[in-house]
């Protein structure tokens, strides 16, 4: 779990800091929403997200960004899996084009893509037969959305996006593999406030 996390940090650090801070840097914080969907039988459709993304974006079109999610009852209801959840930490290079500038009001459409972790626990339930499992791995997402801000400081951002883990869960081995059915796949769309 410490090289994931480590290989997590690296990645946001790596994004963060190779965006061109330039005089007219822009950071944000965006606090969200969202639903969760899945492509298979690994998650119940329609379940609800949170989470935030903190950025900084050049006064050009590239920045960095670090975004958690937190995915209660991912698997289905409390009384089928107990307590389940999914976590995600990803740090993410993110390209969008100031329309209007980056002071006062305007839009800025985006694509979004970046590494990090996947944190899957399941704690009971009918289904889990009372045992509990956790599972971390490196996974990977990719998005587009936009960003419409009313003023210099306050807007709405929405996004979709593809989350996947690397590790195959019925063998437990990590493996690029885009087509893998045995690893976690999912759609999040989100949206929420974004601050400036």
């Amino acid at each position: 779990m410490r090289h994931v996390i480590k290989a997590s940090i690296i990645a946001a650090t790596i994004a963060l800091v190779s965006a061109p801070i330039q005089a007219r840097a822009e950071g944000y914080v965006a606090p969200w929403l969202g639903m969760n969907w899945g492509t298979g039988s690994d998650i119940d459709h329609g379940r609800t997200a949170l989470g935030v993304e903190l950025g900084r974006m050049g006064a050009g079109v590239i920045g960095g960004e670090i975004g958690l999610g937190y995915s209660p009852s991912f698997f289905g209801t409390v009384n089928d899996f107990g307590h389940n959840t999914v976590i995600d930490v990803m740090g993410n290079l993110i390209i969008g084009v100031p329309v209007g500038g980056t002071r006062g009001a305007g839009i800025r459409p985006f694509v979004t893509a970046g590494v990090g972790l996947v944190r899957t626990q399941i704690d009971g339930g009918t289904f889990a037969a009372l045992s509990s499992e956790k599972n971390n791995m490196l996974g990977w997402n990719a998005g587009a959305g936009v960003m419409g801000y009313f003023n210099t400081h306050v807007g709405v951002r929405g996004d979709i996006r593809y989350l996947r883990g690397f590790k195959d869960l019925a063998t437990g081995t990590t493996e690029i593999n885009l087509n893998g059915n045995n690893q976690l796949h999912y759609w999040r769309l989100q949206a929420g406030v974004v601050l400036r």
